[in-house]
């Protein structure tokens, strides 16, 4: 099978498109047939060196790369549930693996594996695990009650998107910072208040709730600027790797690094069924031209995601 590389650790023109043998699940995996798969600043990440630069991850001689996928079992091990042919969407949540979802075909943990949305192709359905299970899990982590204030940073971003989604479904009143080209997109997410990035964040939010929201999910990484506009006592979700903001003013920061479970996976697809979370696709490529797609998301300002063909 073919199979995206990363090698020499120095970014999308280093990429490598391999022929390796394909992989044979063992027990409690299956092998899914890749139909498509998402390409995420974690790719990036990884395909440059930073993964293993920021002490995520050993430094090997090969790295897969990919962490959405979506297409059909074609193998499965002992103890799997899931009948072969069924279309299923995954999330490789393993940064070391030498082959990864970047690939004609990925051998999961079938726990990391669901049954993909009725009604929904298998591109868009790609787009889903990486980035709404990481808003569902954030979400999950502030522990905020119907009612309640949440502030978004990034929301026009595929995890800031999902967390809007999310947010506006728990019952919780959002206020969401994008660019100003933005508004009209985060708006229709769900957004009740709209902040501009290039606004003062804490001054524009504390004009809307004068104590300061309840809750940061700071998908943007903004930190202690975002962390400003959370009222004492308040709760803060940092979703990056390394030193995280202090606890000032008796502020909880929790710090999420995500996990890979069929239960919010599960929970995912029926909330995509039922309209609750949307999937943005901005441009296909075939997997021999990966590299242009690394590319493109490096260059910033996509707005949905980048899918791959096999």
């Amino acid at each position: 099978m073919r199979a995206l590389v990363a090698r020499r650790l120095d970014g999308p023109d280093t990429l490598e498109l391999i022929d390796t043998a394909t992989p044979n699940p063992g027990p409690g995996e299956l092998r899914i047939k890749v139909a498509a798969t998402a390409v995420n600043p974690v790719d990036l990440a990884v395909s440059a060196g930073l993964a293993v630069q920021a002490g995520l991850t050993a430094p090997r001689a090969q790295f897969g790369l990919g962490w959405d996928v979506a297409g059909t079992v074609d193998a499965a091990g002992s103890g799997v549930d899931l009948a072969l042919g069924t279309p299923v969407i995954g999330l490789a949540d393993l940064l070391g693996r030498p082959l990864k979802t970047h690939a004609e075909y990925v051998v999961l943990h079938a726990d990391a594996v669901a049954v993909a949305p009725e009604g929904l192709d298998l591109v868009a359905a790609s787009t889903i695990p990486l980035n709404a299970i990481t808003a569902l899990q954030a979400l999950r982590a502030i522990h905020a009650a119907a009612g309640e204030t949440v502030l978004v940073t990034g929301a026009a971003g595929a995890v800031g998107g999902y967390a809007v989604e999310l947010a506006k479904h728990q019952g919780l009143t959002t206020i969401a910072t994008a660019g100003d080209e933005d508004e009209d997109l985060v708006r229709r997410l769900g957004a009740d208040h709209f902040v501009r990035r290039s606004d003062d964040l804490a001054t524009a939010v504390r004009q809307i709730i004068p104590a300061g929201v309840d809750a940061l999910v700071d998908a943007a990484i903004v930190g202690v600027g975002a962390q400003e506009a959370v009222r004492n006592g308040g709760r803060h979700v940092h979703l990056q790797p390394g030193p995280r903001p202090p606890h000032l003013r008796a502020i909880t920061v929790e710090q999420l690094f995500l996990h890979a479970n069929r239960a919010d996976l599960t929970r995912l697809v029926e909330l995509a069924e039922a309209g609750v979370i949307s999937t943005r696709v901005a441009e296909t490529y075939p997997l021999a031209d990966a590299a242009a797609a690394y590319t493109r998301l490096a260059k910033g300002g996509v707005r949905g995601r980048l899918v791959l063909i096999p």
